[in-house]
């Protein structure tokens, strides 16, 4: 059984108490109106998804029904802390590994590294 850490229940319950609920820290755009469809269509659609670290917002769907952050490793599925909504991680993110979304221009180095491994 998978347990998982409510911050706010401070109790470890079974993992379908929860429910994931995608990326976090996503940072809505301040003018949206400006966006072309394109923009937006990547802005509502397209998330990270790295192997490795990745910030993601959880709630507690069968319990205190908030929600909160979670750093999880994709790879091994180890949680590697838990975070109320309003405070910052202090775990790293893994780099982001870029795709043909990304501005080539914001491409460095290692990230090229990465993605030839």
């Amino acid at each position: 059984m998978f347990l998982i850490y409510c911050p706010y229940c401070e109790e470890e319950r079974a993992e379908e108490e929860f429910h994931a609920s995608g990326e976090a820290h996503i940072v809505r755009p301040s003018d949206p109106e400006a966006l072309s469809d394109e923009q937006w269509g990547d802005y509502v659609f397209f998330r990270k998804n790295p192997r490795g670290n990745h910030h993601e917002l959880w709630q507690h769907t069968i319990g205190c029904r908030k929600f909160f952050y979670m750093t999880r490793d994709t790879a091994t599925y180890e949680i590697k802390e838990i975070y109320k909504i309003g405070e910052r991680p202090q775990v790293a993110s893994a780099p982001p590994i870029p795709n043909k979304y990304d501005n080539p221009a914001s491409v460095t180095a290692d990230n090229k590294k990465a993605v030839n491994k």
